[in-house]
């Protein structure tokens, strides 16, 4: 049975790696391990070791504390409405949309933003 600290360091490992467009394989790589062993940490299936998970932050470009931010709210807190998921930064689509999102200019990110808030309220 997986621990629920592992299942959120993994969760965590998965995001940020998403997060900056990494791949299994390429995280894998710089840490020196099989991909494999990389989708077994992001299910929680195995347990990163300390000198393992520094080697991942490491290469994910965060300290080591990023993997147990948020630990403490066992309690999902959902919105009201239930219009997106409790955990919205372990969604690949919310992560690629805000990926997405950056990747546009300044000038039209801003217009694009004021464009989904007119939106957000009409609906």
């Amino acid at each position: 049975m997986t621990h629920p600290v592992d299942v959120h360091v993994g969760k965590r490992i998965r995001h940020r790696r998403w997060l900056v467009g990494m791949t299994q394989q390429q995280l894998a790589e710089q840490v020196g391990i099989k991909f494999q062993q990389i989708q077994k940490y992001e299910t929680g299936a195995n347990r990163v070791s300390a000198s393992r998970l520094w080697d991942i932050a490491e290469a994910l470009d965060v300290p080591v504390s990023f993997f147990f931010e948020g630990i403490g709210d066992q309690v999902e807190s959902k919105p009201a409405s239930g219009a997106f998921p409790a955990d919205l930064m372990g969604d690949k689509e919310a992560l690629d949309l805000v990926r997405s999102y950056y990747a546009i200019p300044e000038n039209q990110r801003r217009r694009l933003f004021e464009l989904a808030r007119v939106l957000s309220n009409v609906a």
